[in-house]
């Protein structure tokens, strides 16, 4: 967990004055620092990300998320300037599904419908139909009318769920999230015996087993939703723990523990590096210098925009 210092309020209140002088917006996704998240315009999920972006009239997007997720923003708003704190911030999924083996997978299956979850690289997304994020994913799938198999990918945690939900036959790709993957159902358990009132909530990228326990399953944005509704005071939390800073914010009156991961560290929970790597001084340097910029090539661009574009219709 990384230590606020009293040096941040002095950066964080020159952040707000670029982005006033500069005509910026900074886009943070829910698991990012709180630092981050309170500076910026909008928190959210990766369809919540990409539904702003479009919509946004400001000429610089700072994405303050991992790489995936600036190259939405790019491909949604190409005349615009789109920054990202750090360009290695990447992301274990997407890096998962390489496009050259990704378009022999999709060469060994004619005819198959591709749908690619939001979590993957803009070559991916220009080979696919449509995109999917975690919120819309069943709606997605459920929307194709195809007597073939759907090809899905990259998260193969996801697909298995999503085939149990839609009863549609998928080829899967075998990838996924290192966040997703750490989580220890023994420890779980062991923590629901100590905490026996608390409901299990997780999200679909999470293997089956630890799905098979949850009382509740969905995308950041539903398991926040989820604390807010559910009359339960007490929630154990299977997703990246950066979200836990805003349901704090939305159910102060709740106990929010997070789901323990195999490895030991600070938290005993499951965190991203990659989205960690975004810090409030790159965030500053990023808004000064504006660099580093996130750029796309036209040839991948335009398809790749096209099967966005097929989402956000789905999801208007």
């Amino acid at each position: 967990m990384k230590m606020t210092h009293a040096g941040d309020h002095v950066l964080a209140d020159e952040i707000r004055k670029l982005k006033k002088a500069k005509n910026a917006i900074v886009l943070a996704h829910y698991y990012q620092y709180p630092e981050i998240q309170e500076l910026a315009d909008m928190t959210g999920d990766s369809l919540q990300m990409a539904q702003y972006a479009a919509a946004s009239e400001a000429d610089i997007l700072v994405v303050a998320g991992v790489a995936f997720m600036a190259e939405t923003a790019k491909l949604l708003n190409p005349s615009r300037k789109v920054l990202l704190p750090d360009l290695k911030a990447g992301c274990s999924l997407a890096d998962s599904c390489p496009p050259d083996a990704f378009k022999s997978f999709i060469g060994q299956h004619p005819g198959s419908p591709v749908v690619s979850y939001i979590n993957c690289s803009a070559e991916i997304k220009a080979m696919s139909d449509v995109v999917c994020t975690s919120s819309n994913a069943i709606k997605v799938i459920n929307s194709i009318d195809t007597d073939k198999p759907i090809i899905f990918a990259p998260d193969i945690n996801l697909g298995r769920y999503l085939m149990q939900q839609t009863h549609r036959e998928l080829l899967l790709w075998n990838g996924s999230c290192l966040v997703h993957e750490n989580f220890s159902i023994d420890k779980i358990l062991a923590l629901h015996q100590s905490n026996p009132k608390a409901k299990f909530i997780a999200h679909p990228e999470s293997q089956l087993h630890i799905l098979k326990i949850a009382s509740y399953i969905g995308s950041t944005r539903g398991m926040i939703e989820f604390v807010k509704q559910d009359p339960c005071n007490e929630f154990i939390v299977a997703t990246e723990a950066g979200i836990l800073y805003q349901m704090r914010k939305e159910v102060p009156g709740k106990t929010l523990i997070p789901a323990p991961a195999f490895e030991d560290n600070m938290c005993a929970c499951s965190e991203c590096p990659y989205m960690k790597m975004n810090t409030i001084e790159k965030l500053y340097d990023c808004l000064v210098n504006e660099t580093p910029e996130m750029h796309v090539d036209e040839s991948i661009r335009i398809p790749a925009t096209l099967s966005l574009k097929r989402m956000l219709a789905l999801s208007s």
